[in-house]
């Protein structure tokens, strides 16, 4: 197993030193090799141990020791029964050292060029995340997403979670730039309170698309064999990962086709389809599953039947789905596809196609030729050429332009599926309750205007000070905070604080009183000009 991952390491192509531990060898793989972990000439930044179970606690407690604060723990048997695990954690807690796994696959970060893993492929980088409870499905997704194109940011095998879970996952890959989208396995979740902050947090900043095995007992019962830890009822997690506002996935199959359209369109509030097609049947199949997910089906305007009348032949539907008939050069495509997404009444557009001989492959190009980031006419659109052989090329266009692509009516219309529910769950997770009478149209206007200021930098955060300025406004006890543009504006700062001290520390005292606790002078030095009148009654003790 070592071999396999020093291999995995090497031929990434991590550019990082890689220092050999194993008190058998004087040299691995062409690499100086260390007899004891004492002896690496520098504090590693990720360990991976793959020895037996009883050698994790010496190695965790000689690897903090020796300056290293992370571990990938592949080796399995590291159980509660056994007490090693325990001695493992015990190792690791005085050092605030975290561990992943035991019992995993490993962990995988194509930007940094690591596959420090067993898996059997290294994926491209990319820019979707994999977090995962089983191992096997970790290498199966990598598998998946090369087949798919699919480029990752991180795969990362949780294992047993003794120590990092997903919410620690969450947590670090909600503010990694080079993820755009994460994707959970999900057997169990440990640690319901502290999961849901993190996947609110995310789900606030990104994507979160999440698979949860155990809807039935008997798939729960098997979860439970398989990682040792129950499945919570189905129900509850369901409403669960809605409130957060992650969207969930049924199969493993429906993950990156998820992906696809999460990634290029923002929350929408209300997905009405208009859908052009040159086969009928195919157009039923769609609608059928859009109502599946008791979507909407756009109702077209008088204007947009009267404006394909002029276009299209005298037989076409005349009506949503819009049947464009099997003969369907690409510029009836195009026409069609234009006055459908112009409709007020449209939000998205589904344009399928089934092949003939007359125009597959050129009506790709031409559709693609109107898309611009993924959008006709500002609508998100999404596309369904049917077929294999023939449709291979006219994909591949569509998918160039932007356009979320599928291979059937049902996938397609699943698409639209999942961003109107991943919609749903966005539009919960940002719902607030109303403001309350008591706050003042004064300080309402305070934190407006702070607000106005941050928006005209193009800042989506609050600065430490615009932030106490905003919760002072409302009434909320906040210690003064000054600050500082450069280190000569700090140093007279300090000192006038420090001057002050013996002047105020009767007001120092009033205001660490029980009816204010909070209150007490803080201090930024920040590159930030602003700085905010402090709250009434608050202390400049240093």
């Amino acid at each position: 197993m070592g071999a396999v991952i020093l291999a995995n390491i090497r031929s990434g192509g991590f550019e990082g030193e890689i220092y050999p531990v194993n008190p058998k060898y004087p040299r691995l793989a062409g690499l100086d090799c260390f007899a004891r972990v004492a002896d690496l000439p520098e504090a590693p930044d990720l360990a991976v141990i793959c020895t037996p179970p009883e050698t994790v606690p010496g190695l965790i407690e000689a690897l903090a020791a020796r300056g290293c604060r992370a571990a990938a723990v592949i080796t399995a048997g590291v159980t509660a029964t056994s007490g090693l695990r325990q001695a493992m954690l015990a190792a690791a807690r005085p050092h605030l050292f975290r561990i992943f796994g035991p019992n995993t696959v490993g962990l995988i970060l194509p930007h940094a060029k690591l596959n420090a893993s067993f898996a059997h492929m290294t994926p491209a980088p990319g820019g979707v995340a994999l977090i995962s409870q089983s191992g096997a499905i970790v290498t199966s997704l990598i598998d998946w997403a090369a087949g798919e194109g699919v480029g990752l940011s991180a795969a990362i095998s949780l294992g047993d979670m003794a120590d990092v879970d997903a919410a620690d996952c969450l947590d670090m890959l909600s503010g990694d730039p080079d993820t755009r989208v994460i994707v959970m396995y999900l057997e169990s979740i440990a640690n319901p309170r502290k999961f849901m902050s993190a996947a609110r947090a995310a789900a606030r900043i990104k994507p979160v698309i999440a698979i949860k095995p155990g809807r039935h007992a008997a798939a729960a019962k098997a979860a439970a064999t398989h990682t040792g830890a129950l499945s919570g009822a189905d129900r509850v997690t369901e409403a669960a990962l809605k409130r957060a506002g992650v969207l969930r996935v049924r199969a493993l199959d429906q993950l990156f086709d998820a992906v696809e359209v999460l990634s290029r369109f923002a929350p929408m509030q209300s997905i009405r389809a208009g859908l052009v097609t040159n086969g009928g049947g195919a157009g039923v199949l769609a609608v059928d599953r859009l109502m599946d997910w008791k979507g909407d089906l756009a109702e077209l305007s008088a204007e947009t039947i009267a404006a394909l009348d002029a276009q299209l032949p005298a037989n076409w539907s005349r009506a949503n789905p819009v049947d464009i008939i099997g003969d369907a050069p690409p510029a009836r495509y195009v026409e069609a596809i234009r006055r459908v997404a112009r409709d007020p009444g449209v939000d998205a557009v589904l344009v399928m196609n089934c092949p003939t001989a007359l125009a597959s492959p050129l009506a790709a190009r031409a559709v693609a030729g109107l898309a611009k980031d993924g959008r006709i006419e500002g609508k998100p659109t999404i596309a369904c050429w049917l077929g294999e052989e023939t449709a291979r090329e006219g994909r591949a266009a569509l998918r160039a332009a932007g356009v979320a692509t599928y291979a059937s009516p049902e996938a397609a219309a699943d698409a639209i599926g999942y961003l109107g529910e991943w919609s749903r769950a966005q539009a919960a997770l940002s719902r607030v309750p109303q403001a309350s009478a008591e706050i003042s149209p004064e300080a309402r206007e305070k934190v407006a205007a702070i607000l106005r200021a941050v928006g005209r930098d193009g800042r989506t955060m609050l600065s430490e000070a615009e932030a106490k300025a905003a919760l002072s406004a409302y009434g909320l006890p906040t210690p003064e905070t000054l600050v500082a543009a450069t280190p000569e504006e700090a140093r007279v700062i300090a000192e006038r604080l420090l001057a002050d001290g013996d002047a105020s520390s009767s007001s120092c005292n009033r205001a660490r009183s029980p009816t204010n606790p909070m209150s007490a002078a803080s201090f930024s030095a920040s590159t930030a000009p602003t700085r905010p009148s402090p709250p009434a009654g608050t202390s400049r003790a240093g």
